[in-house]
């Protein structure tokens, strides 16, 4: 068994959208002068690897505390999508997906991670894909962008969300997995009462 992590590592130099409040991550006790250490994280919630939860774009959706931990786990499947401006059900001409499986869509955009080009190129899903989604009973889509919608009104977001899928953003190492035939996404979010939360997420392969 292999496992493989798809979460970037959260430093206090995260990068966030432009505009948004800046994430830290400091160190406020030390060993040698208070007897142990103890950090304090500041950040917004969709910063770094997260999740979101249907509250982020539904009204009184729900919260990331309100999902079932079954809905976290699911058979993975990835779908090569670098090179694409936009990610249609095109992309899914011989991809098998059964229900409650976890779609991620591997853009390559993952390595551009903490560059500003990381916030203004990246391709987008159309309405149509979000769609076979809920047609495919997925559980989440994950993606090593930002973001599955370019700007208001959010409609691949709402799509997903309103139908109880679940989104995970700003994913990498996804080129870890082209060649698994087979895989398990783990993907454990804190437990909190919002609209989205950080997750680690791992890929474990047979």
């Amino acid at each position: 068994m292999k496992i493989i992590d798809l979460t970037h590592k959260f430093t206090n130099n995260m990068p966030v959208f432009p505009g948004d409040p800046k994430s830290t991550l400091e160190q406020i006790a030390f060993i040698d002068k208070d007897t142990y250490n103890d950090h304090k994280l500041t950040t917004a919630m969709h910063v770094g690897t997260h999740m979101d939860a249907p509250l982020h774009m539904i009204e009184e959706g729900k919260t990331i505390d309100e999902i079932t931990p079954d809905r976290f786990i699911g058979k993975g499947v990835l779908v090569d999508v670098r090179g694409k401006d936009k990610i249609d059900p095109a992309v899914l001409k011989n991809v098998h997906i059964d229900e409650g499986s976890i779609v991620l869509l591997y853009t390559g955009f993952g390595s551009k991670f903490g560059t500003d080009y990381y916030f203004k190129g990246y391709p987008y899903l159309t309405a149509d894909f979000a769609n076979k989604m809920v047609e495919l009973k997925v559980k989440m889509v994950g993606m090593d962008m930002l973001s599955p919608d370019l700007d208001k009104p959010w409609i691949t977001h709402k799509i997903l969300l309103g139908n109880g899928i679940l989104i995970l953003e700003n994913l990498t190492n996804l080129d870890q997995l082209l060649d698994a035939k087979d895989f398990e996404i783990i993907a454990l979010p804190a437990k909190l009462n919002s609209d989205a939360a950080p997750v680690r997420v791992t890929a474990r392969i047979e």
